[in-house]
């Protein structure tokens, strides 16, 4: 039998999926499960993208369409994100994609050779490294500890840089952390990157609009125009819109890196679906009523999620400002047992509190700290207080 490429070999299931894929088992075979495991917002966009996604339909024409994206998408992209703060874009800057998962594969393909450096921060999203082993580049993994709020300092980046990796990729608000860095942090940020020419920078930052506490959301490109020359910025309609099953990605960046990545589309998905363009133009340059009040309920679950953690002895719980994420150090737990059942990492502490509580997290070591674990409160509102205070229990178990 013909063996399949050796690059297989690097590439790994989800690790946050086979979480996902276990709790809903257990909730088939009837257990009361609380899933704090999927990244998924929970809601649905406003009433007028489906009526866009309906009209687009009754009006469709059956052909092909651009591969960079539609002009009225890279419009609705490009006003979005000059309310960000992004100026003097084009649609020559822009392109689109199935999603930015597949934006950051293609900027991976773009950008990296085999043997090419990728550096990013420690907690990650799974994604990046997958994509990285995947197309045989090297990692290089900078830890941000909850001792520093799971944020990189100008020094490492100051240390990482001079190595010459040939992509800093960065991600901004965080996933799994929900961190958000402050004006002053990116600028500090980019004055670092400005010293080291070399290096590609992609921001990650689809949670963009999703920050808390008024502290904003900024980009080292704001703070230093001139980085615009090698900074990717990377956006998608997923989580702001509650839209991920929609697929609808972009970038702005570079010409030259716009365009690449209007190549590979070519080669790859041709085009976005005409009702998906449709849907995300809606979304984009349509009411934000949905998406607003969506963010004052996070923020509110956000608040009752770390006064939660933060009140069981030994949990070390940084206060995230974006994202739908609270990534606690759960370290104090490993060691002990649950009513017999020793717990020795972060794997065993998620299958134990499954098992034990019905209560579905992803372990850290997905991310790179196995200190820590995921809670994504995105679930159903009633559920919220439930599971937390299954997991208030379980810590008041454990001897």
């Amino acid at each position: 039998m013909p063996q399949l490429a050796t690059r297989m070999g690097n590439a790994k299931p989800s690790a946050i999926m086979a979480v996902a894929e276990k709790a809903k088992k257990l909730k088939s075979e009837g257990r009361d499960i609380v899933s704090f495991s999927i990244g998924v917002p929970n809601f649905l966009p406003g009433e007028h993208v489906y009526a866009a996604a309906r009209e687009a339909l009754a009006k469709d024409s059956g052909q092909y369409g651009s591969n960079r994206g539609a002009d009225a998408l890279l419009d609705a992209f490009l006003k979005h994100i000059e309310a960000l703060g992004f100026t003097g874009y084009t649609r020559m800057n822009c392109a689109t994609g199935i999603g930015a998962k597949h934006i950051l594969y293609n900027l991976a393909e773009a950008l990296l050779d085999p043997g090419d450096t990728i550096a990013y921060a420690v907690p990650f999203w799974t994604t990046y490294a997958d994509i990285a082993e995947v197309l045989g580049a090297k990692i290089l993994e900078l830890p941000c500890p909850s001792s520093q709020d799971y944020k990189l300092t100008p020094a490492q980046l100051d240390a990482a840089l001079a190595t010459k990796p040939k992509v800093f990729l960065f991600n901004n608000p965080n996933n799994p952390t929900g961190m958000v860095y402050t004006r002053d942090e990116i600028a500090a940020l980019a004055d670092v990157i400005a010293k080291h020419p070399d290096t590609w920078v992609i921001t990650d930052d689809i949670y963009n609009t999703m920050v808390f506490d008024g502290i904003g959301y900024h980009n080292f490109v704001m703070l230093r125009p001139e980085l615009r020359d090698r900074v990717i910025f990377v956006d998608s309609i997923s989580k702001t819109y509650g839209m991920p099953g929609w697929r609808a990605g972009f970038i702005a960046g570079p010409e030259v890196v716009a365009k690449a990545l209007t190549v590979l589309n070519s080669t790859h998905i041709t085009n976005l679906p005409e009702v998906v363009t449709a849907a995300a133009v809606a979304a984009l340059a349509g009411p934000q009523d949905v998406p607003t009040a969506k963010r004052a309920e996070f923020q509110a679950r956000r608040d009752l999620v770390v006064a939660t953690m933060n009140a069981i002895p030994g949990v070390v719980c940084p206060k995230p400002q974006g994202a739908f994420y609270v990534f606690p150090d759960i370290s104090c737990a490993f060691g002990k047992s649950h009513k017999g059942v020793k717990i020795a990492n972060d794997v065993d502490f998620c299958n134990v509190l499954l098992e034990a509580k019905g209560v579905a997290c992803v372990p850290g070591s997905a991310f790179g700290e196995p200190r820590s674990l995921r809670i994504s409160y995105t679930c159903p509102e009633a559920q919220l207080p439930v599971g937390l205070e299954r997991i208030r229990e379980f810590f008041a178990e454990l001897a």
